[in-house]
């Protein structure tokens, strides 16, 4: 049952209904059990990268660091839409009160900006550790590293509060269906029932939030390719490339489907190609993201299988 509240002639909205997901009957079922799996993949993988980081002491370099923050928020940034989703699918009640969004919108909003300024973070530090090598330890040290992971979380949990505040002042009435698979800035913004021309703003602010990160990124990552491109050992170009393509591998899937969400303005989508685009950054490129730093990163490979040797190990202690 929609809960709703009457104010004068209008009838305000307290909670929003997620009309994207089918009902249990309809194939919810379907779409549960591999979301499931995948979200159990994101965390568990996501957590042994964590851990294997923090325990191995031939992991505790910046570029490492990074990578575990990374991990680290990933498995909030997932947290905070995933398990909504699979309430929506087995629930006949998809609803998630109005406070509930805003929450959503905030820790989803503010973890994917943390994101992106500490992948700038990575492409500043591998930029430093391969154009600048002999001053790469005096520059990248562990106090550095901390302040840069500090200052991304003050921008990605300050820079949307502004947005939510406004958002919480809006009245909302009619109709309370989002046509998203969580709650968003375009779909809750089009169910207020007054001006919301200062999107305009909303949208350039992360335009520039988008484009800042992209082009520090982009420029390294062109100076990087130019450095190793000059290198006269081919096992030197190889050894430099495969530090990078992880990263950057994770960079394009990011940038490249946040970008197409949130750098439109004006332009819409149909609601098919809004979904297939919220997936891929909600879900798909959480879910690629283990795979890529375990699978194409051998000290992370023998990080990890060190770390189940010594479980086994303490395992068969304790019995």
């Amino acid at each position: 049952m929609t809960r709703l509240m009457t104010s004068g002639n209008q009838t305000a909205v307290t909670e929003f209904i997620f009309s994207m997901f089918p009902h249990l009957h309809d194939g919810g079922l379907l779409f549960f059990i591999p979301l499931l799996l995948i979200y159990g993949f994101i965390i568990t993988g996501n957590l042994m990268i964590f851990v294997a980081i923090q325990l191995d002491m031939a992991l505790h370099t910046p570029m490492y660091f990074f990578i575990s923050v990374l991990s680290f928020l990933e498995i909030w940034y997932t947290t905070t839409t995933i398990p909504k989703m699979l309430s929506c699918l087995v629930s006949e009640q998809k609803a998630i009160s109005l406070a509930g969004c805003l929450m959503q919108m905030y820790f989803f909003h503010s973890l994917g900006i943390t994101e992106g300024c500490v992948l700038t973070a990575m492409a500043i530090d591998r930029y430093i550790a391969i154009c600048s090598p002999l001053r790469y330890p005096t520059i990248m040290t562990p106090k550095l590293c901390v302040q840069l992971t500090a200052g991304s979380c003050l921008c990605g949990f300050l820079l949307v509060l502004p947005e939510i505040a406004w958002i919480a002042t809006l009245p909302f009435c009619g109709s309370n269906k989002i046509q998203q698979i969580f709650c968003d800035f375009t779909p809750v913004l089009s169910l207020a029932c007054t001006d919301t021309s200062l999107v305009v703003i909303v949208d350039a602010v992360h335009a520039a939030e988008i484009l800042g990160s992209f082009l520090v990124i982009a420029l390294s990552y062109i100076r990087i390719i130019l450095v190793i491109l000059e290198m006269p050992s081919a096992e030197g170009r190889h050894k430099a490339f495969s530090t990078c393509a992880a990263h950057l591998a994770v960079f394009l899937l990011f940038f490249g489907s946040v970008a197409v969400m949130y750098l439109r303005f004006s332009a819409t989508y149909s609601v098919f190609w809004d979904t297939a685009i919220a997936v891929t950054f909600v879900i798909l490129a959480p879910f690629l993201n283990p795979i890529i730093y375990s699978l194409r990163n051998k000290d992370m490979k023998d990080a990890i299988g060190r770390l189940f040797c010594y479980q086994k190990r303490a395992g068969g202690i304790r019995r």
